[in-house]
């Protein structure tokens, strides 16, 4: 029976997904909230997601996909490697990665009856991944359909928005108070470190927004 007043929404435990979260959670009757251990530098994300999910009494599942880590060389799963942004794409990109959580949610999805996934990716304040960009998503939505013979539907609320107008849409969302609880910064620690490529469109966006960021940076 195919469900399709319920949805699969990618959490992360960050700003975007936990937005996107409220999001569901207003145009959707019931949601599953799925993360992913794929080998990430620090672990201080899936405890925020877990823990989000727990606030809000939604089911949550954890899926490992260490190939990932295996495969790639990146900032975001390997320490030694340096942050950094310059030309070319970021060292933070992790290559398939939101190919692969999709793929992965869509199976997840389809063996409960649901065709609608959620995702937070964005390329209006992104860091130049092309796994963000809404033609990324439309293929893969596209290709899903084709490989399993079911009407997934992949929703990005957040994907021509900038990080300001994220938080002004968390606000209308009544969930600010959730902010608090996410975890962004790539560094991994608590207080975030306020200088990370992460942090500062973080900030740049509560700024912008006239907002205050209800979580701690090192001072």
């Amino acid at each position: 029976m195919q469900k399709d007043n319920q949805a699969v929404l990618l959490h992360s435990g960050g700003q975007d997904s936990t937005t996107c979260l409220m999001w569901a959670i207003k145009k959707f009757k019931k949601v599953y909230v799925l993360s992913f251990d794929y080998g990430q530098r620090h672990k201080s994300e899936l405890k925020a997601a877990h823990q989000i999910a727990k606030k809000l009494n939604l089911p949550h599942k954890t899926i490992k996909l260490p190939v990932i880590k295996e495969l790639t060389k990146n900032a975001l799963t390997d320490k030694k490697i340096k942050i950094s942004t310059g030309k070319g794409l970021p060292s933070t990109f992790v290559d398939g990665r939101n190919q692969m959580f999709l793929t992965v949610a869509a199976i997840y999805a389809k063996q409960k009856g649901i065709p609608n996934l959620v995702t937070g990716v964005c390329q209006t304040d992104y860091s130049g991944y092309p796994d963000c960009r809404d033609e990324f998503v439309k293929s893969l939505q596209k290709t899903l359909r084709l490989a399993m013979e079911f009407p997934f539907k992949i929703y990005a609320p957040l994907m021509n928005l900038t990080k300001a107008e994220t938080v002004k849409l968390m606000k209308k969302l009544g969930g600010m108070e959730l902010l608090k609880y996410t975890h962004t910064c790539y560094e991994g620690t608590r207080p975030a470190c306020g200088k990370c490529p992460a942090c500062k469109l973080r900030l740049k966006g509560f700024k912008e927004a006239g907002e205050v960021d209800p979580i701690n940076y090192k001072k």
